[in-house]
């Protein structure tokens, strides 16, 4: 392992975008570690990708608990790149994790309860070897568990010094403007909402958005490449060793033949913009001002900084915008849509 010196000019190419009323900025593309970052992929390709974002100017870092494979990794494989090249630079870093999808057996290790929330924090805190996280995020919103109890574990997050900020995801636009009144009433505003974004799921544009606006509420929108529909990698078919081959987050039935002819239409209209079509998926997503930041992944340094170039070409024409609409609908990708609309 080489030692790493981070670039001197990193943060002068990225933009860094406000997250709500508050006074934090994001990076307009942030690095998700869903997937990539369990024990199944070498820890030196996490590694070259980790330093490699910090210094293209990604100062996010999103994890979740169950994060892997196995659960837990993500955080574990992350703590020792942490600890090996960027423990002189925690000050410069935010870094975020959740719960609220199953992390252990048992009835204590699920969903929203006050029990489970804390416990999972104080776990993720152990593996990620820190002191706090800077954001800490409800993963969904459970009907089981009363609203308020919920809120109230990520308000004691914040108060016991364990987060510096709260989050919530896959809330919908309902559940999101009552998250905002009670956090607002314990004192610890609502920082942010994750919600799955892109141009086959659109879900987010008939009310979310105008919640988040409204109440100064940041959004960092999740699966903006459709895990991986809206790229290059499927116009001809299914390649072995791909996602979609594992039938695993993406399954097959999303390779419809009205999707697929959805996505030529829109790659054609990326390379008219000299893109490729993941790189026009992240810009789109960030049209909207409202959109602090896109969670991306990556398991490789080129796939990081081919879709990082987004960011030199955001602008769109009307037409251009209007002839994405065409095929930017609803394409049935959408993992997350029950909890999101409960």
């Amino acid at each position: 392992m080489t030692s790493y010196l981070p670039a001197e000019d990193r943060y002068r190419s990225m933009s860094y975008r406000r997250c709500g009323h508050s006074g934090l900025l994001l990076p307009a593309v942030s690095l998700g570690l869903w997937q990539n970052f369990g024990d199944d992929r070498p820890l030196d390709t996490q590694r070259a990708v980790l330093r490699r974002a910090f210094d293209l100017g990604i100062t996010h870092f999103d994890l979740a608990n169950n994060y892997g494979p196995p659960y837990g990794s993500a955080e574990t494989n992350f703590a020792r790149i942490l600890h090996d090249d960027f423990r002189d630079r925690r000050d410069e870093l935010v870094i975020s994790t959740k719960a609220g999808w199953d992390m252990w057996p048992g009835p204590y290790g699920d969903l929203g309860s006050r029990k489970y929330l804390l416990a999972s924090l104080d776990q993720s805190l152990r593996r990620l070897g820190l002191d706090y996280v800077d954001i800490f995020y409800h993963h969904h919103y459970d009907p089981q568990t009363p609203l308020e109890e919920t809120l109230a574990a990520l308000h004691s997050a914040v108060t016991s010094g364990k987060a510096l900020y709260v989050g919530i995801s896959s809330y919908s636009d309902q559940r999101t403007a009552e998250a905002v009144t009670i956090l607002r009433g314990l004192g610890t505003p609502l920082l942010i909402h994750q919600p799955s974004y892109s141009m086959l799921n659109r879900w987010i544009e008939d009310r979310l958005l105008d919640v988040l606006g409204a109440e100064g509420v940041g959004c960092i929108a999740f699966s903006v490449l459709a895990q991986g529909l809206l790229s290059d990698r499927y116009l001809n078919g299914i390649p072995p060793g791909s996602r979609a081959s594992m039938d695993g987050s993406l399954t097959r039935d999303m390779l419809s033949d009205d999707n697929l002819a959805r996505i030529r239409a829109l790659n054609d209209i990326a390379l008219q913009r000299t893109q490729s079509l993941a790189q026009m998926a992240i810009a789109w997503a960030l049209r909207d001002h409202r959109v602090t930041s896109v969670l991306i992944g990556a398991s490789s340094v080129a796939q990081l900084e081919q879709n990082v170039t987004a960011l030199e070409h955001l602008d769109f024409t009307d037409d251009e915008l209007a002839n994405i609409d065409r095929y930017a609908v609803e394409g049935g990708v959408d993992l997350w849509r029950t909890p999101a609309t409960a």
